[in-house]
């Protein structure tokens, strides 16, 4: 088998259970953990490491959000098995960047992983990333390609992969729909401070022997719960986030 062909197999592999990437950072998660400390030995910094760790991570999310909003259907999708892309999206997010929603993932991971205080962790991390997603890209865009040519390889040369290129920047072509975005990226949303929540009272509970429950963090996994569940509701049970028309 040729290389080529022997990445885009990986490739498919790897990007039909690209969801499940952070469970395999769950062993060097336990194990950074175990040297928890607060950052210069003070809540208080501590507390502003938070901050920083979710600023991280919401940005990451907040990626994610304006691309799958601003995207036409039957692309950008949560797709496992197969590439879907009925149209090459070039406008957006798209026209600065090849790959917004891996940008994404890495910025919402990285704030997380930056929760442990250790430089090596994330170190791996970022190899781990490279390593996994590379090959989901070559299959990616050896697919796009494929179907649109010429059109691709133009918008290729001109939009790097993963740095952003802001001066390329046009804006989206369809309107922001926050109906597909919500429905898009609610679990990510309650992944997200649910997975932060349970570190910080890990970390506590390993540096003071209690659970200590911060009022904030608190309040940040309620938003993550009540959101997760009423959005459940609203796709299972009624037709409020139908989308009619893009």
């Amino acid at each position: 088998m040729e290389i080529q062909e022997e990445f885009e197999k990986t490739g498919k592999w790897l990007f039909r259970w690209r969801s499940y990437l952070p469970l395999a950072l769950i062993p060097l998660f336990l194990l950074a953990m175990e040297k928890y400390h607060y950052l210069n030995n003070s809540e208080a910094s501590d507390n502003l490491w938070e901050l920083l760790c979710l600023f991280i991570s919401f940005l990451g999310l907040g990626i994610r959000v304006w691309t799958v909003g601003c995207t036409p259907p039957r692309t950008s999708g949560r797709n496992t098995r197969t590439q879907i892309a009925d149209t090459l999206n070039t406008t957006g997010m798209y026209s600065i960047v090849r790959h917004p929603l891996y940008l994404g993932n890495f910025f919402m991971l990285a704030g997380i992983v930056m929760f442990t205080r250790h430089l090596w962790l994330m170190l791996i991390y970022i190899l781990l990333f490279a390593l996994y997603y590379e090959r989901i890209i070559f299959t990616e865009e050896a697919f796009l390609e494929r179907k649109f040519g010429q059109d691709f390889i133009d918008w290729a040369h001109k939009t790097p992969a993963f740095i952003p290129k802001f001066k390329n920047y046009c804006p989206p072509a369809n309107k922001f729909n926050w109906k597909k975005a919500l429905k898009a990226e609610y679990n990510g949303f309650a992944a997200l401070l649910l997975s932060m929540f349970a570190l910080e009272v890990y970390g506590d509970w390993l540096i003071q022997h209690k659970i200590d429950l911060d009022l904030h963090w608190i309040v940040l996994s309620g938003i993550g719960i009540l959101t997760w569940i009423t959005v459940r509701f609203l796709k299972k049970y009624t037709r409020v986030l139908d989308i009619t028309k893009r």
